[in-house]
């Protein structure tokens, strides 16, 4: 049998939360400090792309507000037996909804690229190409820079590039020089906190 005095639980009791204390201290001490929480980057782009399509509407409506938006359709096609077909369908469907007047219909051919290289073989030696150098994009861009379109329509940000950085590039371009934007069919999707 075990007794103890109530003075002596006290001490215990008062070491015990000073112990708990500490010890909560010294693991945040080693965690270090906490990260620092970054805007989301789609976010800034989805945003980006909205003050360009608002701009093009608001410029149209004061020079000519009856004029539908005229847009270019863009389709990166995946391989060279591939159609651009059902994109076409799909990027008519949503101009329709949006009101745009689709011009021209312009695509490329995805280059595949793979990571890793076996000698003597073709596998490997795929190349990827930013937008600016794909012939169907080039055509975008002069005929946007020409006064043809106030802006391109395509599925998704991947038909213009996955990189964040050329993709922001590219609607920053297309707004800022030309005063045009980018239309996606299927949003960015922003992501989730970390």
């Amino acid at each position: 049998m075990i007794t103890v005095s109530g003075h002596r639980i006290s001490l215990i009791q008062e070491s015990s939360d000073w112990m708990d204390a500490d010890n909560a201290r010294i693991q945040r001490w080693h965690r270090g400090p906490a990260p620092l929480e970054r805007p989301s980057r789609s976010g800034q782009l989805i945003r980006l792309r909205q003050q360009f399509r608002r701009e093009a509407t608001e410029r149209r409506n004061r020079h000519s507000g009856d004029r539908q938006l005229r847009v270019l359709a863009y389709s990166l096609v995946l391989g060279r037996g591939a159609s651009p077909d059902e994109d076409w369908n799909t990027l008519q469907t949503e101009a329709e909804q949006r009101g745009y007047a689709i011009g021209a219909r312009l695509h490329d051919v995805a280059v595949p690229v793979t990571t890793t290289y076996f000698p003597g073989s073709g596998a490997g030696r795929g190349v990827y190409m930013p937008p600016w150098k794909r012939p169907g994009w080039g055509e975008v861009e002069r005929l946007i820079r020409g006064g043809f379109a106030d802006g391109v329509i395509v599925l998704d940000r991947h038909n213009i590039s996955s990189d964040d950085d050329e993709y922001h590039a590219v609607i920053k371009e297309l707004g800022e020089r030309y005063q045009a934007f980018v239309h996606l069919v299927i949003p960015e999707e922003p992501s989730a906190p970390t």
